[in-house]
């Protein structure tokens, strides 16, 4: 299965905020970030279109063509539970401490971990395969599209963080 991943364009959020699953707005740039994006797309057909629920990304998915893209909980960005929307450096809760050092496995403050997220997302992925859908296109965030990339053997956890996908990149990968 051919799946091509978008991630949302820029955010207006200030440096150093931890934020994943909040509804964040997106910077004035977005028309001139999004018609990058749609030029970049590869030609349709595709047998589905997914988004994730938050407005970042339904809005980019709309801007390229599919404003009923289907809304799948399993494209949302790594939950940081209550570290959602606190600069890094204003959390003293003693398990960032535990998550800095072990963000593989253990789980956010209420959130999840990255292995969490890979497990959710490598789960869906297998659905559609499964399902016999050849060719995906979803609309989703940084750290999906990094799980994606391990998920699909392209490359190692570590060269997923070191090379992430920039805001409205298009990542193409085979399952």
């Amino acid at each position: 299965m051919e799946a091509v991943l978008v991630r949302h364009t820029s955010v207006d959020v200030p440096p150093g905020v931890c934020y994943g699953r909040t509804d964040v707005p997106l910077k004035a740039t977005f028309p001139q970030e999004a018609t990058a994006v749609a030029a970049a797309l590869p030609t349709p057909p595709f047998d589905a279109v997914y988004t994730s629920p938050l407005s970042r990304c339904e809005r980019l998915a709309a801007f390229c063509g599919w404003p009923d893209a289907v809304r799948e909980s399993c494209l949302l960005e790594m939950d940081f539970g209550a570290w959602e929307m606190r600069p890094w450096m204003a959390i003293s809760d003693p398990r960032l401490k535990v998550w800095f050092a072990d963000w593989m496995h253990a789980p956010t403050a209420g959130g999840e971990s990255f292995d969490g997220m890979c497990g959710r997302v490598g789960s869906f992925i297998g659905r559609l395969k499964a399902a016999g859908l050849s060719r995906v296109l979803f609309f989703t965030h940084g750290g999906v599209i990094a799980c994606a990339r391990t998920v699909a053997g392209s490359c190692s956890v570590e060269q997923a963080f070191a090379e992430p996908a920039p805001y409205g990149g298009v990542v193409t990968l085979q399952f």
